[in-house]
């Protein structure tokens, strides 16, 4: 069997060229800031004071370069710790760093078991890495045991539904070339896969493309020799179990079963986002935020005038032009594709998000009584931050290239 830092070490995880920095910063969730702001702390966080955070597992960098360069982008004094196992994945990180001229990262080889010797942080990333664990139940509780009062956690865990024909390949190749070093291993399993007959579940699951993007891509969605998925309800347990909550998705849409079917009364939240995941049947992955069990705190709503709302993939004049024609607007996900129906009085109100007005000076612009603003506001609102386009945070910089 090959190891996980074997694996790694031969592929580095996601494939990344350290002269693409130049050209773009790879964006996504979680570990946006803004986003991170906005289900972690209000949306209120105080930028002035430094920022202490854990990339967890942090391969090859996509987390750790967006993290750093939106809060560089941004005047925030931080202090980021990178950890894992991979000593080749750490090269590259570190090289994306260097291109980008990034100096508030602090770099180690190792396990992210050991992240309490390293805290306490404000915030911790972890994208892709606790279902990789021999215990995944340890990583959670190591990762909880670093964690700063008041912090909180993003995080990716696979899940079972929108991964079909992932997982019993993984296991046919792992007894097919078990004793086989990885670019044997790869080769051999390429040419199973192009051989595949065309209702084989794999090859009828649209939702994946990892296979087809590189080498490192193949190897981690097909070969990995230490990978389970969660399911909603196995999630929700194994959050409970290791001192966690789960505090939002960062697209709560995904899980939102009224949206997919009539929610019996009664139901509790629980169940209700389980049944939802198996409806849709296409994540592939859950990407959300955590808190410590016992902290009561809510993420951003717009009831609190003073908070800054953000656009997240959609220009505010755009979107606003289309909102007062009256046009549906299409959202398109590898998990779903919706239509967004919004009030035409929202129009003026997304015209005038520019990431420095709070909610009350936009409502004072459009010149509206708080009632007339928190019913069109609302609206607009759910939409818009169920399918994660509308975050709130007053940080100043998107952290563009």
């Amino acid at each position: 069997m090959v190891s996980v830092t074997e694996q790694y070490e031969a592929y580095p995880y996601p494939e990344r060229d350290p002269a693409d920095e130049a050209k773009r910063l790879i964006v996504g969730s979680p570990s946006h800031p803004w986003e991170i702001d906005h289900w972690l702390f209000g949306g209120r966080r105080d930028w002035s004071r430094p920022f202490r955070a854990l990339v967890a597992g942090g391969g090859t960098g996509d987390g750790l370069i967006q993290l750093a360069q939106v809060l560089t982008s941004a005047g925030v004094e931080h202090a980021i710790t990178y950890v894992d196992l991979s000593t080749q994945a750490r090269a590259v990180a570190e090289a994306r760093a260097q291109a980008r001229g990034l100096t508030g990262i602090k770099f180690h080889t190792g396990s992210l078991l050991d992240a309490s010797d390293m805290g306490p942080f404000d915030y911790i990333d972890c994208c892709g890495v606790l279902h990789h664990l021999p215990q995944p139940e340890d990583g959670f509780r190591a990762l909880r045991a670093a964690l700063a009062p008041s912090g909180g956690m993003g995080f990716m865990v696979y899940a079972p539904y929108g991964r079909s024909g992932v997982y019993p390949l993984q296991e046919a190749f792992g007894a097919l070339f078990d004793g086989l070093p990885p670019e044997a291993r790869l080769q051999k399993a390429r040419a199973i896969v192009a051989a595949l007959p065309e209702g084989h579940p794999f090859r009828a699951n649209r939702n994946l493309g990892d296979h087809e993007a590189s080498d490192a891509g193949f190897y981690d969605l097909l070969l990995h020799g230490q990978d389970r998925a969660y399911a909603m309800g196995e999630l929700l347990e194994t959050l409970a179990a290791t001192g966690w909550r789960l505090q939002g998705f960062a697209t709560p849409a995904l899980y939102d079963l009224a949206r997919i079917a009539d929610r019996p009364e009664g139901m509790d939240d629980a169940t209700a986002t389980g049944v939802a995941e198996k409806l849709r049947g296409t994540i592939r992955m859950h990407i959300a935020y955590a808190v410590p069990a016992e902290d009561a705190r809510k993420p951003a709503r717009g009831s609190d005038r003073t908070l800054v709302p953000r656009l997240r993939g959609v220009q505010a004049a755009a979107l606003a032009r289309a909102v007062a024609q009256g046009r549906d607007i299409p959202v398109t996900l590898k998990e779903a594709q919706a239509v967004l129906r919004l009030p035409k009085a929202a129009a003026p109100l997304i015209a005038a998000i520019d990431g420095k007005r709070p909610l009350s000076a936009i409502a004072q612009g459009a010149g509206l009584d708080p009632i007339a603003f928190g019913g069109t506001w609302a609206k607009a609102e759910r939409e818009l931050v169920d399918w994660g386009l509308l975050v709130y945070s007053a940080l100043g910089a998107g952290g563009r290239r």
